[in-house]
């Protein structure tokens, strides 16, 4: 078993909301709302303890999607006026969009205060015995979302200048959250697992960005940003090609990135999306250097089908081919709720889902 994060037994971090939760963000507000996700929490965190995991996290609760609302609180940026984002994603039905206002940097980056300052202190005291954790959207979504065109040229006349308060808004989160006690931080990245896919760095290309390279610009501000982490504290990033209602938005294994990224990056652990065919092969693993950790997303949250066991354990042979089995442990592939939606399964067959994890884990590692 390990002792710090992240664990055999793992998971990524948004949970789906109880549908008491979802009539109370309907209507409440305040300090009402406030209450029903902290008895809503407390609920999630005794069942996660329950499952066996070693560390929790408030499920996201309090938030709408997993990146908005971080990002529209740093300031310096907000909300474009009717501008709204669109991303296509997939599923075997067809396609749905997920349109969140469009974000506009209207002033020099900073951050006013912590972000989720006060969702951290309320889950780090109703933990027992596990590691508080706490998810917050990498630098590169900041970018990746809105492009250059996101940008005020009148307030960023020099990009460099907007890379550089970005990474340092985000070293200062890092740096305050830790001072409250926060030891497993990590930041949640879809931009370097949608470069794997051809046509989204097509997209990039389109829109002006030097795609082919975008990844080594986006690893050099995450490095700036967790230069100066607190001791003691642990960085892990997640990585999957889209999360919305059981649907995804991009396809393509981890090659296109991989060697800058395992090498590069410098976090703890990697959380891995694999939890089909779309995220490739286990070969790219092979790029890992000896100390940091991958964690398998094996176990899909898309649907509410339980995985064989077995199976899980013939792909972790599989990978073990390509890196230390000891530098590997199991999760899902992505949160089962990464917008207030959630995916189509039940909370129980979420349940079942972390406990075969936990269970596989401790056959596997001991």
């Amino acid at each position: 078993m390990r002792t710090s994060p992240p664990f055999r037994a793992d998971h990524v971090g948004s949970l789906l909301r109880p549908p008491a939760l979802l009539r109370a963000r309907e209507s409440l507000t305040g300090d009402a709302l406030r209450e029903a996700e902290d008895e809503a929490i407390k609920e999630v965190v005794r069942r996660q303890q329950e499952a066996g995991l070693q560390s929790a996290t408030d499920g996201e609760f309090r938030r709408a999607s997993w990146h908005m609302d971080f990002i529209y609180r740093l300031g310096g940026i907000g909300q474009a006026a009717d501008e709204h984002i669109t991303v296509r994603f997939h599923n075997e039905q067809g396609d749905i969009e997920f349109t969140p206002a469009a974000l506009r940097v209207h002033d020099r980056i900073r951050l006013t205060e912590p972000i989720f300052a006060d969702d951290f202190t309320f889950l780090r005291d109703t933990v027992t015995g596990v590691v508080p954790k706490l998810t917050i959207p990498s630098p590169s979504m900041v970018h990746y979302r809105g492009g250059p065109a996101a940008i005020d040229p009148k307030v960023y006349p020099d990009v460099e200048e907007f890379w550089r308060d970005l990474s340092a808004a985000y070293a200062e989160q890092v740096r305050r959250i830790g001072a409250m006690g926060c030891t497993s931080l990590q930041f949640d990245d879809t931009s370097l697992a949608y470069l794997n896919d051809p046509a989204q760095r097509a997209e990039l290309a389109e829109r002006g960005d030097d795609a082919e390279h975008m990844h080594l610009r986006y690893i050099k501000q995450i490095n700036a940003a967790l230069a100066a982490k607190p001791a003691g504290m642990t960085i892990t990033t997640h990585m999957c090609r889209g999360n919305f209602r059981s649907s995804w938005a991009a396809s393509g294994g981890y090659d296109f990135v991989a060697e800058a990224l395992f090498n590069e990056l410098k976090v703890d652990g990697f959380f891995l999306e694999y939890d089909d065919e779309r995220s490739g092969g286990f070969e790219p693993l092979r790029f890992v250097p000896p100390g940091k950790m991958v964690v398998l997303g094996l176990v899909t949250t898309k649907h509410g089908e339980l995985e064989s066991k077995d199976t899980l354990k013939r792909r972790i042979d599989e990978a073990a081919k390509f890196i230390d089995l000891d530098q590997l442990c199991l999760s899902p592939q992505c949160g089962f709720s990464s917008t207030v939606e959630g995916n189509q399964l039940t909370a129980d067959q979420q349940f079942a889902k972390l406990h075969l994890i936990v269970e596989t884990a401790q056959e596997v590692w001991g």
